[in-house]
């Protein structure tokens, strides 16, 4: 028999039936997968975690697909959770230099006597040279692109002392250029005029006046990725008027359509260290508590870092050791200038996500370089490198290269990237894949994100007294908890 006009029929509607099934069921199946890899890479690089004491091992292994979390593990095994959390409260005590009950007092937390149990992971100190945080929860550096001529105004006072009232320990300012040329967009803040130390004074200031938090500030220059337009009026694009020259490792334009950036020249480079120099002593000016080298994400510094921007033959490339060389010197400009008893942190790209450029491996060696010349904690990120790169995105998918470079290097890093729940938070640093998460959109979503988490785990962090009538507030817009903390299995 033919086929005829119903067979057809039927093949089309059986076509969009599985076309629909492959979308619906796509995402699913692709979390599964990496959660499968993630822990079939925790097998892979068991040895890292040898020196873990046991209880730490185990929640490292019952945890190592990123899946299963904090919550969800208490909920199979109160009394293991229990005991991971007060292993995870005394060691942060010997590390940071004060008890439990000391650094709850100084937020103003008053526990009933009888009450003996120990704070969730996120709610532990931690300690940084002089700097202690009173939780390991941090707000990523965030360009704001709302800054006249590198001034900071009040929009930046309320975006982060928004925040910081919200309960963040750490709260980083945005990238902030060394110099006028290295301001990635006209908005963009900088630190290297008279007036940028005022602004930024009055808004650590406030800060440090009504909150618990610590204030960090990023140094950076933006390389070729500079002179563009504000972010929503196209990301990287550069600008049509008011343009101004931009320099990179090598002369190689981030989009084909973009200005070719001239190559740093000897001369270049000591000035560019004098401006970072000058930045650092106003950063001291203005009261910050950490400085942060932006060498990450394709701008200057980084340039020099990846083999796909830098593609020189001088001493500044080549090898890794030469493609570090000029990124060094900047630290060890910075680190000079900046008070012993401040922590000096980086930030990089732990992998390019193109062939040809930076893998985990090399950022190891990068931290370790780090480590020897004098910084005492590395923000670690991934790619933005180029515009053609292919992450591999999912849940907190950043996190297994800190806790790489924690554990080989012997270095305190952040966690940062698609990291959102407390139960995400909670297992990082119980696990010991890193010793501070810092959070962008979710602090965006919710600049009181500490606090709301505070409520949902039932820990009594106390709101300010411009605030107190909220103790005998009971949210009516739906579940804390699930805003913030219990998996659906989604990414």
């Amino acid at each position: 028999a033919g086929v005829g006009p119903a067979d057809h029929a039927a093949a089309g509607t059986l076509a969009a039936a599985f076309a629909a099934y492959e979308a619906a069921r796509r995402r699913s199946v692709e979390s599964l997968q990496r959660a499968a890899q993630a822990s079939l890479q925790w097998f892979e690089d068991t040895e890292r975690y040898f020196r873990l004491e046991p209880v730490q091992f185990g929640f490292s292994l019952l945890t190592r697909s990123l899946r299963i979390s904090h919550e969800n593990l208490r909920e199979r095994d109160p009394a293991f959770v229990d005991r991971m959390d007060r292993w995870v409260a005394r060691q942060a005590e010997v590390q940071a230099g004060l008890t439990i009950a000391e650094n709850e007092a100084a937020q103003g937390i008053d526990r009933a006597a009888a009450d003996r149990s120990p704070p969730p992971p996120l709610f532990t100190p931690f300690r940084l040279r002089d700097l202690v945080l009173v939780n390991r929860v941090g707000v990523s550096a965030m360009c704001q692109y709302s800054a006249d001529d590198g001034t900071v105004d009040d929009w930046h006072l309320v975006n982060l002392g928004s925040r910081a009232i919200g309960g963040a320990g750490l709260v980083m300012a945005e990238m902030t250029a060394v110099g006028r040329e290295g301001r990635i967009s006209p908005g963009c803040a900088g630190i290297y005029a008279d007036g940028h130390v005022g602004a930024w004074r009055r808004l650590v200031g406030f800060v440090k006046r009504f909150t618990s938090a610590r204030v960090g500030i990023q140094l950076g220059h933006a390389g070729r990725k500079g002179s563009t337009r504000l972010d929503w009026e196209g990301p990287n694009e550069p600008l049509e008027e008011g343009a101004w020259p931009i320099v990179s490792a090598s002369p190689i334009g981030y989009f084909e359509h973009s200005p070719v950036p001239a190559e740093l020249d000897e001369a270049g480079m000591e000035a560019l260290i004098a401006e970072f120099e000058r930045s650092t002593e106003m950063a001291v000016e203005a009261g910050f508590d950490m400085v942060e080298i932006h060498m990450a994400h394709g701008y200057l510094l980084a340039s020099f870092l990846s083999p796909l921007t830098n593609q020189r033959s001088d001493r500044y490339g080549g090898t890794l050791e030469n493609r570090l060389r000029f990124p060094l010197r900047v630290v060890d400009a910075v680190r000079s200038l900046w008070p012993d008893d401040r922590p000096l942190s980086v930030r990089l790209s732990a992998v390019d996500w193109w062939p040809g450029g930076n893998e985990p491996a090399d950022a190891v060696e990068m931290a370790r370089a780090l480590k020897a010349h004098g910084c005492d904690i590395v923000d670690v990120s991934t790619g933005q490198t180029v515009p053609f790169q292919q992450p591999r995105y999912g849940r907190q998918f950043q996190t297994p290269f800190a806790d790489r470079i924690r554990h080989e290097v012997g270095i305190a890093t952040m966690a940062v990237g698609n990291i959102s729940s407390f139960e995400d938070v909670n297992g990082i640093i119980a696990a010991g894949r890193a010793d501070l998460c810092l959070m962008a959109r979710a602090h965006l979503w919710d600049p009181y994100w500490t606090r709301h988490a505070a409520y949902a785990l039932g820990y009594p962090l106390p709101w300010p007294s411009q605030y107190e009538t909220l103790d005998n507030y009971t949210p009516r817009f739906g579940s804390a908890a699930g805003a913030y903390g219990p998996d659906t299995g989604d990414e």
